[in-house]
């Protein structure tokens, strides 16, 4: 004790004492204010990338802990808000990234991804097609197809009618998605694809009348054309359909509905 006493007695001692003091004191505080402001928060983040529409698993969000204030109010903090969900369309979620509210949806909130690419002025065609065809050509999205055209004048006709359009979808009977995670699925019903107007009218035609559209598959390394443009392949198979056709403009259908008017108040009287 005396020595204790002693060694107290000096001045520069206390005030060593002192100086530690106050600097575990400013310390204490200084954390304490910055814990404070910080407010860390533990925050579920992507540990690999995952691409648009990709289911998330447990095994690929991993947590970590980030400051509060850096946080804005669209960014997920619960994990168990992510597990079960899906990417959104047209999203990827970078590996590290935090997720946002945007980027995961359940997946009946999934956006249907055969209209988001679109060409400017096109337009979109369902294609009617039997499960046997599309199994036997193994026809799927973003595959490119050329249709085939079959039909009668005086002989069997059968040639390819347009080539070189790009598969958007493929559906079945109730709209959904052929090749997707749906558990549910019956036999492919429809291609989705998309064309100019002017080829459109020419497949409206063409599906109206007694004939066969044939979607076959093409290879990758086949094209007829250095641009891989969508065109006409037989202006004879074309000039078949449109002698059968006719395409009223919009002054001949009011003209022809005035006509029935007409011809219905005649009877009427």
């Amino acid at each position: 004790m005396n020595f204790i006493k002693s060694f107290l007695q000096k001045k520069g001692v206390v005030s060593i004492i002192c100086a530690v003091i106050c600097i575990i004191v400013v310390a204490v505080a200084y954390n304490w204010r910055v814990n404070k402001e910080i407010q860390a928060v533990t925050v579920p983040y992507a540990n690999r990338e995952l691409t648009s529409r990709t289911e998330i698993t447990d095994e690929d969000v991993s947590t970590i802990k980030v400051a509060g204030a850096l946080l804005t109010d669209n960014v997920i903090r619960n994990k168990n808000e992510i597990i079960g969900k899906f990417v959104n369309f047209n999203t990827t979620i970078p590996k590290g990234s935090l997720f946002y509210d945007s980027a995961v949806v359940e997946w009946k909130e999934m956006p249907d991804s055969a209209w988001s690419d679109i060409s400017t002025g096109n337009t979109v065609v369902s294609l009617p097609v039997s499960s046997f065809i599309m199994f036997s050509n193994a026809i799927y999205p973003g595959a490119v197809i050329d249709l085939y055209y079959q039909t009668y004048d005086d002989k069997l006709v059968y040639g390819k009618l347009i080539e070189n359009i790009k598969v958007i979808a493929v559906k079945d009977s109730t709209g959904k998605h052929i090749f997707d995670r749906t558990a549910a699925q019956n036999g492919a019903s429809a291609i989705i694809f998309s064309v100019n107007e002017d080829l459109n009218i020419l497949l409206r035609k063409a599906m109206y009348l007694s004939g066969t559209i044939v979607p076959v598959l093409r290879n990758s390394d086949y094209t007829n054309n250095e641009e891989g443009r969508t065109l006409v392949s037989s202006q004879y198979i074309r000039n078949l359909i449109e002698e059968q056709t006719v395409l009223l403009e919009e002054d001949d259908i009011e003209n022809s509905g005035d006509e029935i008017i007409i011809e219905d108040e005649t009877q009427t009287n």
